[in-house]
């Protein structure tokens, strides 16, 4: 509607009186004008003028000239007067939706020039939303979807949008009848503002009582309502499949319906017609009228525009022969969507990047279907240039040396996958924003950029906390994972953030102590040696030193004196004093090589590591059958993996298997013993272990993961006991004995039993027990065996895939146990337990994990019987 429509020139008096119409006219400075009345402009005889000039008045934030020029009138335009150019001049302003009011008057006439003025009132400006009736929680969430339209003119049009916004979220929460008021408040302070308060009323939940089917008649009914994952009736005992109704949902869920009976081979299945009825409750109830067909097959596949391979090879590689149920789903994942196992691949992996295969149902006989697959093979692509953005940190060269995909090669879908892999196993990218693009080029070749989202994956650890007999403990650690040492001496360039990065170097320090036992540490990896092969250097120092007599301080602080005779008669020392002044120290270092393989495929790899270790041991309860002495340990270790992880945060599928074997040169063989009294000792034998872990989906986003975990001792003549060190302690996290009484063992963790505590006797000790003989109190067995086994399964499910801030829960059972004895050794003999967990990884301090678990196999003559519910682990732990 036209509103308030004004004219110098008075209608309302010349429809009343028919008199002669007087236009103001407006002096210039303090003249007077030199004419008044303007006696020839009548309503009854409009007249012809000419527009001298226009100008705009009531305007703050609009454009005057952007006005007059929606308005439709211009200067030396002829217009009558009355008329519809000036009517059609107001509507085209108020169409706009930001004018209130509008006027044209005319304020002067000279020698048959009228003179316009468009006098505006603009639409207030939005200038606070506010938000009523809903919980204080909600209106954050609810002010961020709307916080846009802050600032823009107020109309009916903005107005409406908003309360669709803040219906479709409840809707979306399954408050189908929400209601929205609003009201306009003006701002007193600032002119041209104002506040819209929306008034919400929530209204209770729309819940689905009942779903009804009917027309289906060979594919059961519960099977079918399954289907509707999101779209539930309602049950007393659904507790995660809440029944609310969210139309979008059930859209979906019905298009998932229909491609599951699709997928089954119901070709022509469909939703013939559906309705959601409000019931008297308030709830609604949902009939679906689906029609299922029946099931159709394949009979003949035959190919067509094939030239450079051979139908009946393309037919093995599909997969699919006659009498297979017909699943087009499954078909375009055969073509399009197996890596290196699809059609496409075929193809594509020999650079045909323009290859296309489309199935053609060429006929429909009964339940049987003719298919033709017609290929266009196109022409081979080569790689002309390689594009990388978002890499802001990491050089250039770091990212192109993991490239399969090199310019001068020819196209291959599988290496641009795998390219992909690689890229997220760096770590210093996103996963989820990893994006390759190939750009083919006009001339036949093509470009492939790389998208990549750094982010940070530097570690620190910096902590303190006061317990028990360790009394205060203080940690620093720092990771630099993506390290350059090369700018190591540029100083005052502005590359220290706290240290040089880019170069993909990794570099490692930490420092660990408390009142009586302190553990330094340093490493540095170069993955590329030499900066051509993916070829890996790593070198690392170590020492550790635990003082007993520090730990008897600090019992005897907290039990009193003479308390010391009891812990020295708990590990096997009796009352001595000789205990008293023990200690245990680690010195040493290791140099690796690595080398990643080709084959059997790209993602095994081999390392190779020479280590030395020197042990200095007084009176240690640490060890078996190593309490006094010195001890030189010199290893070689060789590993062989495989690595097939799709993100190390959060693995979706893929496994990882790595056999590790250590030996010790076999001193025994060249006639070098140690004598039984000798304190310093070479130490000999063999170690394997084997890590196995396989992920896969299930469902959604739920994820299955297994894993097994195997080692045993070896020595080379049944004269040389084995090895003291490196032998298997099983239980807890696996990492809180580490850096306190385990210094030289494997730590293996089992949730639900104690640290290290997971330990089967051997017949020897188990008749001591009964004799009386034995007055082992359990803790000897944290000495570790010489085999063990351990097995897991777990589910997980993601709560949070943000870089920053990985979370997942996760549910397991896990089974376990050490041996000190081959002849003990029952691989079915082992420790249960089950439970529940969460994983949160943070880029500053990797990961971080909680468990609790439930132990089924108590161990006997131990405190608490051997059981522990809570555990927690930092870092990815491999056992």
């Amino acid at each position: 509607m036209l509103k308030n429509i004004k004219l110098n020139f008075i209608i309302f008096l010349m429809l009343l009186s028919g008199s002669s119409v007087h236009a103001q006219f407006i002096g210039v400075g303090n003249k007077a004008p030199k004419t008044n009345p303007i006696d020839e402009i009548r309503y009854d005889n409009p007249q012809e003028f000419i527009i001298g000039g226009i100008t705009v008045t009531g305007v703050k934030f609009l454009d005057p000239n952007t006005l007059i020029s929606v308005s439709g009138l211009s200067v030396n335009d002829q217009i009558s007067i009355p008329g519809d150019a000036i009517s059609s001049a107001i509507r085209r302003l108020m169409d706009q939706g930001i004018i209130e009011d509008a006027s044209i008057n005319v304020t002067k006439i000279e020698d048959k020039k009228a003179y316009l003025e468009i006098d505006l009132k603009e639409r207030p400006r939005l200038n606070k939303i506010s938000l009523t009736g809903i919980k204080k929680s909600e209106i954050e969430t609810v002010e961020e979807s709307i916080s846009e339209n802050r600032g823009k003119v107020i109309t009916e049009a903005l107005i409406k949008n908003i309360q669709l916004t803040i219906k479709k979220y409840y809707i979306e929460k399954g408050f189908l009848n929400t209601a929205v008021q609003v009201k306009q408040i003006d701002d007193t302070l600032r002119v041209n503002n104002a506040t819209l308060v929306f008034a919400i009323d929530k209204k209770d939940k729309v819940k689905i009582e009942n779903i009804y089917v009917t027309g289906v008649e060979e594919v059961p009914e519960w099977k079918l309502l399954s289907k509707l994952k999101k779209t539930k009736a309602r049950a007393p005992m659904r507790l995660f499949s809440p029944s609310k109704y969210i139309p979008k949902l059930y859209k979906e869920d019905k298009k998932a319906m229909i491609a599951w009976l699709n997928k089954n081979g119901y070709r022509n299945a469909q939703v013939v017609s559906d309705s959601v009825v409000e019931n008297s409750s308030g709830n609604v109830d949902v009939y679906l009228d689906i029609n299922e067909g029946h099931k159709f097959y394949y009979r003949n596949i035959t190919w067509s525009g094939n030239y450079l391979h051979a139908a009946d090879t393309l037919g093995m590689i599909l997969g699919i022969k006659k009498g297979d149920l017909y699943n087009p789903e499954e078909l375009d994942k055969k073509i399009n969507g197996i890596p290196q196992n699809d059609v496409s691949s075929y193809y594509m992996d020999d650079g045909y990047l323009y290859f296309s295969c489309q199935p053609v149902e060429v006929a429909v006989e009964g339940d049987s279907i003719d298919v033709e697959m017609r290929i266009f093979e196109g022409k081979q692509a080569i790689i002309n240039r390689i594009i990388l953005n978002g890499n802001t940190k990491t050089s250039d060269h770091v990212v192109m040396r993991e490239l399969l995909t090199k310019p001068g090669q020819k196209f291959s879908k599988t290496d641009l996958i795998e390219t992909t892999q690689m890229l997220s196993k760096l770590g210093y990218f996103d996963p989820q924003k990893i994006e390759p693009r190939p750009i083919p080029q006009a001339d036949g070749t093509v470009d492939i950029e790389f998208n990549v989202e750094e982010k940070s994956n530097d570690q620190i650890e910096l902590s303190g906390g006061w317990g028990g007999l360790q009394g205060f403990v203080g940690t620093f650690g720092i990771v630099f994972n993506n390290f350059a040492i090369k700018d190591v001496l540029k100083f005052g360039q502005g590359l220290y953030k706290p240290l040089p990065k880019g170069d993909g170097q990794s570099f490692a320090i930490r420092f660990q102590a408390n009142g009586g036992f302190q553990n330094y540490s340093v490493s540095f990896t170069e993955p590329w040696l030499g900066g051509k092969k993916p070829n890996s250097f790593s070198v690392s120092l170590f020492h550790s030193v635990q003082d007993y007599s520090k730990l008897l301080e600090r019992y005897e602080k907290l039990y009193g004196g003479g308390a010391g005779g009891l812990l020295g008669g708990s590990l096997g020392f009796g009352g001595s004093n000789s205990f008293y002044s023990g200690y245990f120290k680690n010195t040493g270092g290791s140099v690796t090589f690595g080398k990643r393989l080709n084959w059997p495929d790209r993602n095994f790899s081999f390392s190779s590591s020479l280590s030395y270790q020197y042990y200095d041991v007084k009176n240690s309860f640490l060890l078996a059958n190593f309490q006094n002495g010195q001890a030189h340990d010199i290893a070689l270790a060789l590993n062989l993996s495989r690595y097939s992880l799709d993100n190390p945060q959060f693995t979706r599928t893929g496994s990882s298997i790595v056999l590790n074997a250590t030996f010790n040169p076999p001193y025994s063989s060249f006639g070098i013993k140690d004598s039984d009294d000798s304190e310093v000792k070479w130490i000999e034998g063999h170690k394997w272990m084997l890590d196995a872990d396989w992920y896969s989906p299930v469902v959604g986003k739920l994820i299955f993961h297994a894993k097994a975990n195997m080692g045993f001792l070896g020595r080379y003549s049944p004269n040389v006991d084995y090895s003291p060190f490196g032998r298997f302690v099983v239980g807890g996290a696996g990492m809180g004995l580490q850096n306190t009484q385990n210094i030289g063992v494997e730590l293996i963790g089992l949730r639900g039993y104690e640290e290290g505590i997971v330990h089967e006797k051997t017949l020897a000790e188990q008749a001591a027990d009964i004799t009386g003989e034995s007055s082992s109190s359990g803790q000897l067995s944290r000495q570790g065996g010489i085999i063990y086994n351990k097995f897991t399964t777990e589910l997980r499910y993601p709560i949070s895939l943000n870089p920053q801030a990985t979370i997942y829960g996760l549910a397991f059972l896990e089974a376990g146990n050490s041996w000190g004895s081959y002849k003990d050794y029952n691989p079915f003999k082992l420790r249960r337990t089950a439970g529940v967990g969460v994983r949160v990884f943070m880029a500053a301090f990797g990961l971080l994990g909680f468990d609790y678990g439930y132990g089924f196999d108590p161990i006997p003559g131990i405190a608490n019987k051997g059981l522990k519910n809570f555990t927690f682990s930092i870092g990815q732990q491999i056992r």
